[in-house]
């Protein structure tokens, strides 16, 4: 069973290796992309690909295929993995070169995509409730690329987690941002709030159908920066990304939402998510 695409080659993924001096493993100087797929069907495969390649744009990195072909590829290692539902991650860096910081005058770009399972059991059980905690938003100006630089995401996530918390919710000038690995929603006099596509935040591809869900069933949908005050005064608050979905978060900083049970809008979201859901199941 091949799990894993790189520089043109299907591997098993002990077999797979990049060179030590590739810019992602010196510099992080790449991006990425996580894609999940049920019952062998990517699920938003195209936005996800669109994503990539402003990321890449916006780094000065050239594709080392065009986005059809690398649609060709998934579709591929998919097939030869076996695996029916999991995440897809794919890289591309720089590639390999004399460890420099301004760019290489050549240098072929890494690709490399890896396919696994994900644990339908654990998913379940957060998609019932978690908790969060706001922490400093000090990471740089460009969160809008997909970086592979995810040093302050991981240590904010690793403050959560050490905690007692899932997630890790960033403040920035008393403005909530996002996750350190989601985008932020929440329920204000019965209106959706969610912090508004920007360089701020990585709007992510499961942020967009979560508004469209809402708009299609007559839910108001204001995208702004939200104080950090009106988390604690939120009637519902919930994290959405690729593999988590939609995540309801029953209190945030010790501070119980909806008396700590998952809230009528949020429900019906995750109710509208997973029937979409089986929609491309049966279709695609």
């Amino acid at each position: 069973m091949f799990d894993t695409f790189l520089n043109g080659e299907f591997y098993r993924s002990a077999e797979a290796a990049v060179s030590v001096d590739d810019r992602g493993f010196l510099f992080g100087d790449g991006v990425y992309e996580v894609i999940r797929f049920y019952n062998g069907s990517f699920f938003e495969l195209e936005p996800h690909l669109s994503r990539l390649a402003r990321s890449a744009q916006k780094i000065s990195l050239l594709l080392p295929y065009s986005l059809q072909k690398i649609e060709k590829v998934c579709y591929e290692l998919l097939g030869k993995s076996k695996i029916k539902n999991g995440k897809l991650y794919m890289q591309i860096t720089r590639g390999a070169a004399p460890r420099t910081h301004q760019f290489p005058v050549q240098a072929e770009p890494t690709i490399m995509m890896k396919v696994s399972a994900v644990n339908e059991d654990e998913l379940k059980e957060k998609q019932k409730g978690a908790t969060a905690i706001t922490l400093p938003d000090d990471r740089w100006n460009h969160c809008d690329i997909k970086s592979i630089n995810l040093l302050p995401n991981i240590l904010a996530k690793q403050t959560a987690r050490s905690q007692g918390y899932h997630e890790a919710i960033f403040v920035h000038s008393e403005k909530i941002t996002e996750g350190a690995s989601s985008n932020v929603f929440a329920v204000l006099h019965g209106k959706l709030v969610t912090a508004p596509a920007s360089n701020r935040i990585l709007a992510g591809i499961t942020r967009s159908v979560v508004i469209e869900l809402a708009r299609a069933a007559g839910i108001e949908v204001e995208e702004r920066f939200l104080a950090k005050d009106e988390l604690y005064q939120a009637s519902e608050l919930f994290i959405t990304s690729t593999i988590d979905e939609i995540i309801p978060i029953l209190s945030i900083d010790e501070n119980p939402l909806n008396g700590a049970t998952v809230g009528r809008i949020t429900g019906n979201l995750q109710e509208l998510f997973q029937k979409k859901l089986s929609t491309l199941n049966k279709y695609s």
